[in-house]
This record gives structure tokens, sequence and C-alpha cells, in this order.
């Protein structure tokens, strides 16, 4: 399945308390169970006024499902291509 990227535009994302943190979980979690199709929703990152989340769906049309049932904005919605890091630098050596 594609891993796709969500970018989400929140004023005060970094701000969000550990209780609303929840909130949203749990709201994206039901969403999830209830889409009726392969969906894995990894992790997110807050960082200034934006979510950026992970997630694994057959197709950017679920993304923006999921976004819609939870009422959570969708901004960006790009399919991650390729994953790197540090120790990609080893793997020619």
């Amino acid at each position: 399945m594609p891993k796709f990227i969500v970018e989400r535009k929140i004023p005060g994302a970094d701000k969000l308390s550990a209780e609303q943190l929840c909130d949203i979980a749990a709201k994206s979690n039901a969403v999830v169970d209830g889409l009726g199709v392969p969906y894995v929703w990894h992790h997110t990152y807050a960082a200034g006024d934006k979510l950026y989340c992970v997630h694994e769906a057959e197709s950017k049309e679920d993304i923006y499902r999921h976004a819609k049932e939870g009422g959570f904005p969708a901004d960006i919605v790009s399919e991650i291509k390729n994953t790197f890091g540090p120790e990609t630098a080893k793997k020619n050596t």
C-alpha cells in the first residue's frame, strides 16, 4: 500500500495539549476503523502551525475521505516515493 504525507494547517498545532492530542488521535482511530478500506495511520509530527501525518492507504481519495469524515484539514497530500537517512550513505561503501 502506498504511504502518504499529509500536511494539515492548524494554528498552534505545536501547542496542543496532551488531552487535545488524545482526542484527535481517538477521532482519527474511530474514522480509520469505520472506513471499510485498508488504511494505517503511522504517526504525526506537530511543528509550528502544522501537523505532518504519515498514512498508508490505497489512494489519495482515501486520505481525503479520512480527513473529511474526521473533520481534519488535509491541505497537501503527497505520496512518499522514497525514504532515506544518515544510514543511506553507508549502503554504497
